[in-house]
């Protein structure tokens, strides 16, 4: 079974989770992210700005568990109009307008609290739970509750009164709230929470970026760390954080060369690459990078070995007409495993990016991954620390799931060395070859292999020439 992606059960397990006593959160990456979903009988908080997808993910979680003979009430304070939290409700997929007014029930109280003051909140609770019995109450948002409070002792008062009837009765609540991360330490909700989670947003160039953590989960292992999530009109598409895999006991890496497609690069690699391997493939513009990334993959088609070829430069039309150049039949090679995947470096988030891949790599069984290039996947990080991390997981999932893979990264016209690219990946990789242009009458490329994990390998630099057949190596 591939260590990439696991079977939710499996993966719930692994965070020390319990289907039994969680409900699910409406959302598979969210449940995964919380090991299992939030504690049923809790009291959790919803926290973000404005925007950032506290209503959505509360309104996602209330109809995928609307169902059995309790219903799920959906207070709104003084924030939205109820007509237009419903109004917006209508455009995503999970909206059920059959479960309107008997599995889910909303109701707003913002009048109520405007003439009667923030403490009507307990008696409108109380008859809620005496006539409806719901096993999910939301109050979105409580923040606004919490403003009307003239002091510090009211709302400890309020908080308290607001435990107890819950706690009580044995219902799973959510207080959505326009919280910041400096109010976890100074209000009296946060102090009672058995679970906070924050939704976030920050623009970065010309798109925002949102992100789910969370920061408090009682008795639960979660998974730590930002965990990238995007709206659509299923709701909301969420992308786990990348972390290292847990090394199988007794792991042994297995002792079986691979040919990369070229005769004269097989040669200098003493018969080929160690399968499970990453290799770091170097070079500037035209030097013959993705040339050699789409050998390699198709060489695994043409062995039967499924290929995924990672694509951020050039568009489909223009790769296809690549591979077609090379004399293979590209509807052969896809029938034989070939995945061509397009992304445009416009619209990159590292978050999908890796989900996608590792999606694609479960289900298609792949066993040889390119990556072109590596420079368009770290403009797609907010910085480099994250970078680093997704690289260094990235590799540790491979070797586990022995995929061989070669990333290739653009270096500048003319570089005789990879300094830039060394301190980021190199170390990371079993392998690192580099490749030149250079000439002044004619151009004349090179190759030359600056590291092999663990194996002999040809230490002169070699000439590379680019035919209608593909890269050639010269001897």
């Amino acid at each position: 079974m591939s260590s990439l992606l696991q079977p939710e059960r499996r993966l719930v397990r692994d965070l020390g989770g319990e289907s039994g006593d969680r409900m699910r959160s409406g959302n598979r990456e969210a449940d995964y992210i919380l090991g299992g979903g939030f504690p049923t009988n809790s009291i959790n908080i919803v926290m973000g700005h404005p925007g950032s997808g506290k209503t959505i993910f509360a309104e996602q979680l209330i109809f995928d568990n609307a169902a059995g003979d309790r219903p799920i009430l959906y207070f709104t304070t003084l924030s939205e109009p109820l007509s237009k939290v419903v109004r917006y409700l209508q455009g995503f997929r999970f909206f059920d307008e059959t479960k309107l007014g008997t599995e889910v029930i909303y109701e707003d109280v913002g009048d109520q609290l405007s003439k009667e003051g923030p403490a009507i909140l307990i008696p409108v609770l109380k008859e809620a739970i005496r006539t409806l019995a719901p096993k999910i109450i939301v109050i979105d948002s409580f923040k606004a509750v919490h403003d009307l409070m003239p002091s510090d002792g009211d709302r400890r008062r309020l908080v308290y009164e607001l435990t107890a009837l819950l706690t009580a009765y044995g219902t799973t609540a959510f207080l959505l709230g326009e919280y910041t991360e400096d109010d976890i330490l100074r209000y009296p909700e946060f102090a009672i929470a058995d679970g906070i989670v924050e939704m976030s947003r920050r623009r970065l160039g010309n798109r925002d970026e949102r992100y789910f953590r969370v920061y408090k989960l009682r008795g639960s292992k979660y998974l730590e760390g930002a965990h990238a999530f995007r709206i659509t009109d299923a709701g909301l598409d969420m992308y786990p954080r990348l972390v290292s895999p847990s090394m199988p006991e007794g792991y042994e890496p297995p002792d079986e060369r691979i040919s990369t497609g070229i005769a004269g690069l097989d040669r200098m690699l003493e018969g080929g690459i160690w399968r499970g391997t990453t290799t770091l493939l170097a070079g500037p513009s035209g030097a013959g990078k993705t040339t050699i990334g789409l050998q390699f993959a198709l060489e695994g088609a043409r062995q039967g070995e499924p290929s995924l070829y990672m694509n951020f430069q050039e568009n489909p039309s223009q790769l296809m007409r690549t591979i077609r150049s090379l004399g293979v039949d590209l509807e052969e090679a896809q029938a034989h495993g070939l995945q061509l995947v397009y992304a445009s470096p416009v619209e990159l988030q590292i978050d999908s990016i890796i989900v996608d891949m590792f999606r694609r790599i479960q289900q298609g069984k792949i066993r040889r991954v390119v990556i072109d290039a590596l420079g368009d996947l770290a403009s797609a990080a907010t910085d480099q620390q994250r970078l680093h991390d997704y690289l260094y997981a990235l590799v540790q999932h491979f070797a586990v799931s022995t995929i061989t893979s070669i990333l290739n990264f653009e270096t500048t016209a003319n570089s005789v060395s990879i300094q830039g690219v060394q301190n980021a990946m190199s170390y990371l990789s079993d392998n690192v070859l580099l490749l030149t242009v250079g000439g002044e009458e004619t151009t004349r490329r090179t190759i030359r292999i600056l590291k092999t994990r663990g194996s002999a390998h040809d230490l002169r630099i070699r000439e590379v020439i680019i035919t209608g057949a593909g890269v050639e190596i010269v001897e």
